[in-house]
């Protein structure tokens, strides 16, 4: 799945929020937003087709109802996927090495690693 730039600091909003959001509170939550407040229906629609987001619900504002909206993919799935999308499985070793020969890595993040390695390696095997 490959979202906009708009798309994606929506779904943002809804990782870091860790609960259903309304369409009110994706607005009052979205900092430096791209896109205009009345586009965000249009984006919300194009999200769900795209099953980037879920419906999760309705919520009471005032005198309507309103749906909730939750994230149907994991920041991690999606960052996964589409960096791996991008890539061959022979491509795969180079892009971990960068990634762990990055800057800010410490001993704590490769034993976090380590760990998330062994555990997929067991369930393959």
């Amino acid at each position: 799945m490959k979202l906009t730039k708009s798309e994606l600091e929506i779904m943002n909003v809804l990782w870091k929020a860790e609960r259903p959001l309304s369409r009110g509170d994706i607005l009052s939550l979205s900092e430096d937003k791209t896109w205009k407040d009345n586009s965000i229906h249009i984006l919300l629609n194009g999200m769900l087709k795209k099953n980037a987001i879920q419906e999760a619900g309705f919520a009471r504002s005032g005198k309507v109802w309103g749906r909730l909206y939750a994230p149907a993919v994991t920041i991690q799935e999606y960052y996964a996927e589409n960096l791996f999308a991008q890539a061959s499985t022979k491509e795969f070793p180079l892009l971990f090495s960068a990634m762990i020969n990055s800057e800010g890595v410490t001993p704590e993040l490769i034993d976090e690693l380590e760990e998330i390695l062994q555990k997929r390696k067991q369930e393959l095997s």
